[in-house]
């Protein structure tokens, strides 16, 4: 399970799913692994090349997205450079960016078009998701009439990411930081969702971190409408009422529910069959996404 560790450079941060490194005083790197998590768990299981699909499907995202806002991206340096070793290249080169190093805004922003996990959770028992309101008579999977802003703090190594509202955020991060980050988390979720619609996937909902320069600028930082950070469906088999098969790591959390476990660590051992289908999943949205792209 344990990934390669680079040893010229500072290990500075490990969540998850990514370890981060200190290059110098403007820039990081960041190395996605294949460790899965579910339900905040580290799971004992990598999943093959989940590292790559998650890099490669951000970059993508992120130069299709730059017209919208900044990224964290840079090409002001070059990875073999940063490596102990040529013969690292093979397994960095296509799960590692070399970032510009930020001040990460402490919230997660969620944007919700359809009505699904903690969401639909929220909505049976208060008739609200995270406290705004929404029609009744809803079903599971229902889309809504437009995207809404969920907010979430985001939580440390181990801990569980909670839902705040609005108001909350502005007391983190003050009115006009709060409402450019809404604004601009649903302006690069409508734009994944007609580019992916074209495709014959629904993005059902997605979260997004932003960070500061030191000038305060906004930037989209981390990873852009991945199977890790959103749900995937296919336009064909999505019918209302239920939860629609998905391209994203929902897969794994169903299987985990089926078994006896109460979600804390250790996570328990995935049969062969759940990885390589977890693995398939991963690819075949990444091969969808960017068909007919250079």
């Amino acid at each position: 399970m344990n990934s390669p560790v680079l040893q010229n450079l500072e290990l500075i941060g490990q969540g998850k799913v990514r370890d981060i490194y200190s290059v110098d005083n403007d820039h990081l790197l960041i190395v996605t692994t294949d460790r899965m998590s579910a339900f905040d768990v580290v799971l004992p299981n990598p999943i093959p090349g989940k590292g790559e699909v998650l890099t490669e499907l951000s970059e993508f995202w992120f130069s299709k997205t730059a017209a919208i806002v900044d990224n964290h991206l840079t090409d002001d340096l070059n990875l073999v450079d940063l490596l102990d070793s040529a013969d690292q290249l093979d397994y960095f080169q296509k799960r590692s960016m070399i970032v510009k190093r930020l001040n990460p805004l402490p919230i997660e922003a969620v944007v919700r078009g359809y009505l699904i996990g903690s969401g639909w959770k929220d909505y049976q028992a208060t008739g609200a998701v995270c406290g705004i309101e929404l029609q009744q008579g809803l079903e599971m999977a229902s889309q809504l009439p437009e995207p809404i802003y969920t907010p979430a703090t985001k939580a440390e190594f181990g801990e569980h990411d909670e839902n705040i509202s609005y108001e909350e955020t502005i007391n983190l991060i003050g009115e006009e930081l709060s409402s450019k980050v809404r604004d601009t988390a649903i302006e690069i979720y409508n734009f994944g969702v007609n580019h992916a619609k074209e495709r014959g996937i629904i993005i059902a909902d997605t979260k997004f971190e932003f960070g500061l320069d030191n000038d305060g600028n906004l930037f989209l930082i981390d990873e852009v409408l991945t199977p890790d950070s959103s749900r995937f469906w296919s336009i064909e088999e999505y019918k209302v009422g239920i939860s629609p098969p998905s391209f994203d790591k929902q897969y794994l959390r169903d299987y985990l529910e089926t078994l006896d476990w109460d979600k804390t660590a250790p996570g328990p051992e995935l049969p062969e069959d759940v990885i390589a289908n977890t693995t398939e999943k991963y690819r075949s949205a990444y091969r969808t996404i960017t068909q007919g792209e250079g």
